[in-house]
């Protein structure tokens, strides 16, 4: 194709358009046909690689990187405990003030309970009662003695002279 026709392309313009009546008719004959995929012509290879042999190389900088964060762990650990600690003696401090408030209400309870249990012992219709089970008498005049001022050294005494 030494023609000027050749040379600007035009006649493969005129291929192109005596061939795309082929191509719409082919398209028409198989409607399910797909087009092609991008990279559909690459083929990739797979190789097997074992490293069952390699020794890694030691690092002499990786001992110091990993004991500088273990320390930078523990720093950090402390410091948030000791920022926490007090908020947590708090609360603690908290529930042991309620739990004793509850056991100084449960000990007045008691107390009121057993001052009402010794006003009942102790009452003299209680005692004449228990006296007269006993078959006790009232002790005649010569019968009391009183501590506090007595002449006799033989008893015994527990006030300070």
């Amino acid at each position: 194709m030494a023609t000027i026709s050749g040379i600007r392309g035009w006649g493969f313009l005129q291929a192109q358009a005596r061939e795309a009546p082929q191509e719409v008719v082919a398209k028409r004959q198989n409607p399910n046909r797909l087009r092609a995929m991008p990279n559909e012509d690459l083929y990739l290879y797979r190789k097997r690689i074992d490293n069952s042999r390699v020794v890694r190389q030691a690092d002499p900088e990786a001992r110091g990187r990993c004991w500088s964060a273990i320390g930078a762990a523990c720093v950090l650990t402390v410091a948030l405990v000791s920022m926490l600690a007090p908020s947590v003696a708090t609360i603690l401090a908290g529930y042991q003030v309620q739990s004793l408030k509850g056991e100084q209400q449960r000990l007045l309870d008691e107390r009121r309970r057993l001052e009402v249990e010794e006003a009942t012992l102790v009452s003299p219709a209680r005692l004449e009662e228990l006296a007269r089970q006993r078959s006790m008498q009232q002790p005649s005049a010569g019968q009391i003695v009183h501590m506090d001022g007595a002449p006799n050294a033989s008893v015994a005494l527990n006030t300070v002279k």
